[in-house]
């Protein structure tokens, strides 16, 4: 079968104009939205319209004041018996930066950021768990080594004795700490996620 160049080539103007149609109404869409501030608002982002109106209070919020940014988040966690809910609202994006600059996102990260403490933070997240069997989930070869791990995990205040449980030596996350660590999860969710780019997070 013969092909029809001429064909061809119309449909692909035909194509090509679409495309540029397309193009100027998303500029002209970006042209008519609001500004507050340095803040450009945007509208229904998101298929629930309360989630909207969340944003649009931040987006006023942020471009009035002048910040970098706000945040909101909340969420529940229910696991082992026990649970735990929050909600931060309004969160001043500024103020979060200046934990890299006093050096306090680093220790955190460096009290945590071990594959072991880690693993115990994950178990007793799960359930209140004892010495013996966080050795036994963990995989440690002794109580000392648990302890090793343990032990700057309750000076940071992440975990400690549980005051509720009959049977003494059962370690628990602190409830107001909960938030933190599934949120510090969701962060690095985030960071990992490979939908527009991946990269490579090894030594």
């Amino acid at each position: 079968m013969e092909r029809n160049f001429g064909a061809e080539i119309d449909e692909l103007k035909k194509e090509l104009q679409y495309i540029k149609e397309l193009l100027k109404k998303d500029e002209d869409n970006k042209n008519d939205r609001e500004k507050i501030g340095h803040v450009e608002k945007m509208a229904d982002v998101h298929p629930d319209s309360n989630i909207n109106a969340i944003l649009n209070r931040l987006e006023n919020s942020c471009g009035k004041s002048g910040d970098s940014g706000r945040i909101t988040y909340l969420g529940v966690f229910a696991s082992g018996g026990r649970q735990s809910t929050w909600i931060k609202n309004g969160v001043h994006t500024d103020d979060l930066l200046t934990l890299i600059e006093n050096r306090t996102a680093e220790k955190v990260l460096k009290c945590i950021g071990n594959n072991d403490r880690l693993n115990i933070l994950l178990a007793i997240l799960r359930k209140p768990m004892t010495v013996a069997q966080i050795v036994e989930k963990c995989g440690f070869n002794s109580t000392g080594q648990a302890y090793h791990h343990i032990k700057p995990l309750l000076a940071a205040d992440l975990i400690a004795e549980d005051s509720q449980n009959k049977e003494r030596g059962y370690y628990i996350i602190q409830p107001h700490r909960v938030q933190g660590i599934i949120m510090l999860l969701a962060g690095i969710c985030d960071m990992t996620d490979n939908q527009y780019t991946e990269g490579n997070w090894e030594d």
